[in-house]
C-alpha cells in the first residue's frame, strides 16, 4: 500500500467538520479519500484528468457514495461554483499560481482546506515536487490561516519496479532520484503532509452569499 489513506481520511475529518456541508473538492480524481464524503452533504468533485475521474467513479460505486459526489471534468480556475468549503486534495502544489487559486477558492466558499505534501517531505523530493510544495505553502502567508496540522506517513513499495511505476510520470529528475533504490525490496520512503484551514476575510463576499 503506497500510503495509509484510511489514516489520511481520519486526519482530515478530525481537522475539519464537513457535516452536511457542500464541498468543492479540487483534485478529487482517483478517489483515494472518498470516505470523508460520508460526512458531507454534497461533494462537487473536480479534476481536469478524464482517466482520474473514471477511477473516482469506480471508487464511488464500490463505496456506495455515488449519490453524494458529482464528478466534474473541468479546470478549477475556470469553474463558476459556490459551496461551504473548498478542499484542495493534494492539488494546490500543482497550481501554476497557488495564491491565485486560494483567492479564487475564497470567492467560492467561506472556508478553504488545503491538504497537501509538507515542505521538506522526503517523498516530495523523490517525486521532484519539492519546489512546488514549498511555493504552495509559502503562498498561504498572504491569507488568514486559522490553523495548520502536520502528519507523518510512509510510502511503501514492494520493490524498485513498483516505485518506478509510481514516479515514472514525474519526469527525468524523479527517475534519477530513485536510482539508489534499484535492486532493493521493501522500500519505505517517509512522507510528511499537512492541513491548513483558511478563512475568508471578515466582510468579504463570495458567489454563494446573499446580498
Amino acid at each position: 500500500m503506497p500510503a495509509d489513506y484510511q489514516k489520511m481520511v481520519a486526519n482530515l475529518l478530525d481537522f475539519y467538520d464537513f457535516s452536511g456541508r457542500t464541498v468543492i473538492d479540487v483534485g478529487a480524481g482517483g478517489g483515494q479519500l472518498v470516505e470523508y464524503g460520508r460526512a458531507a452533504g454534497r461533494v462537487l468533485a473536480l479534476d481536469n484528468d478524464r482517466e482520474a475521474l473514471a477511477r473516482l467513479r469506480e471508487r464511488l460505486k464500490a463505496a456506495g457514495l455515488e449519490d453524494r459526489f458529482r464528478p466534474l471534468l473541468c479546470d478549477f480556475m475556470q469553474a463558476e461554483l459556490a459551496a461551504d468549503v473548498v478542499l484542495f486534495e493534494f492539488s494546490l502544489h500543482e497550481m501554476p499560481e497557488p495564491g491565485a487559486a486560494v483567492e479564487r477558492a475564497l470567492g467560492m466558499a467561506r472556508d478553504v482546506v488545503v491538504f497537501d505534501h509538507w515542505p521538506g517531505s522526503e517523498w516530495s523530493y523523490i517525486a521532484a515536487e519539492e519546489a512546488k510544495v514549498e511555493a504552495s505553502w509559502a503562498a498561504l502567508a498572504g491569507f488568514s490561516v486559522r490553523k495548520t496540522k502536520r502528519h507523518e506517513d510512509t510510502q511503501v513499495f514492494r520493490d524498485y519496479d513498483e516505485l518506478h511505476d509510481r514516479v515514472k510520470g514525474q519526469g527525468e529528475t524523479s527517475r534519477a532520484r530513485i536510482a539508489g533504490f534499484r535492486g532493493r525490496s521493501g522500500i519505505r520512503i517517509p512522507m510528511s503532509y499537512g492541513l491548513a484551514l483558511i478563512e475568508r476575510a471578515p466582510g468579504a463576499k463570495g458567489k454563494g452569499d446573499r446580498t
